[in-house]
């Protein structure tokens, strides 16, 4: 448990080579600490030496000591165009498809770009602070469209459809919208909102509500794909046999162009799993293979 045993956790962490600590609030209370342990010789001031001496290397190499300030010249070029393809061409290549076509049934991807009417639904699927996830511009990151530049996935699936496509947006449908609407297939992009570091603990790992009951409206009355936002996998299992392609978008970023790049067919998907997808939390740990 956290600060249970303090003293031995500032002593295991040097003794381990850990040469720069992090704390962020309670600084002195580790200055304090680490510096009892030296004076009670339990730390020895050569350890501490041999770690101030590989952070100092560091700052002479990087020319700190001349030149303490970034170098501005190539900021006029952040955000750029290049980049931003750049970026889209990631965003594809790291999608990774799941499912696509219930059994015995036709795959629904790629989508088809004419069509009469179509719904996109899902907290997710018009929100870029949703989509870069924490530690961008913010530690925790923000939700909304307010605080950067980019594409949304719904304004990528604007952007790719034929102008005679009829695109519906509810963030949250219910299941009378969605039967009376007469849609042709539907994209529902749901996830978790942003985190970094212990504000994303969890021990459930579930999709944020109201997604699974949007899964539950739209899936259930009409082909439909899933697109999950996240930082991880996520317990998707019990929605599976609803859903008729599920795509994991992972943290998109601000080019969610590249999601409706591999879901129109203008790409192929090429993403595979870094470990496996559980199909419930009591399964963890656990990497087949």
């Amino acid at each position: 448990p956290p600060h249970l045993n303090y003293s031995y956790s500032v002593y295991a962490g040097i003794s381990a080579g850990i040469d720069m600590i992090m704390v962020p609030y309670n600084y002195t209370e580790f200055i304090d600490e680490i510096s009892s342990q030296i004076q009670k010789k339990l730390i020895p001031i050569s350890r501490i030496d041999d770690a101030l001496k590989r952070i100092l290397r560091v700052k002479f190499t990087m020319g700190l000591f001349e030149e303490p300030l970034a170098d501005l010249s190539f900021a006029n070029q952040l955000g750029s165009k290049e980049h931003r393809e750049l970026a889209r061409e990631a965003v594809r290549k790291s999608l990774v498809l799941l499912k696509n076509g219930k059994t015995g049934a036709k795959p629904l991807l790629p989508l088809p770009k004419k069509s009469g009417k179509i719904l996109v639904a899902g907290a997710h699927a018009d929100n870029l602070g949703y989509q870069c996830g924490g530690w961008t511009i913010t530690w925790q990151g923000l939700n909304g469209n307010d605080h950067t530049v980019g594409t949304t996935i719904l304004a990528a699936v604007k952007n790719t459809v034929a102008p005679t496509t009829q695109v519906v947006y509810s963030q949250n449908p219910d299941a009378n919208f969605v039967k009376s609407g007469k849609f042709d297939y539907a994209i529902v992009v749901v996830g978790e909102p942003p985190y970094a570091e212990m504000f994303g603990d969890t021990t459930n790992l579930t999709i944020s509500d109201p997604g699974p009951s949007i899964i539950g409206n739209v899936c259930g009355s009409v082909k439909c794909v899933v697109v999950v936002v996240s930082g991880r996998p996520v317990v998707i299992q019990p929605y599976v046999s609803t859903i008729d392609a599920l795509v994991a978008a992972w943290l998109p970023g601000t080019e969610g162009q590249g999601v409706a790049d591999a879901l129109f067919g203008d790409y192929g998907f090429t993403g595979k799993l870094a470990r496996t997808w559980f199909k419930s939390v009591k399964q963890l740990p656990m990497n087949v293979g």
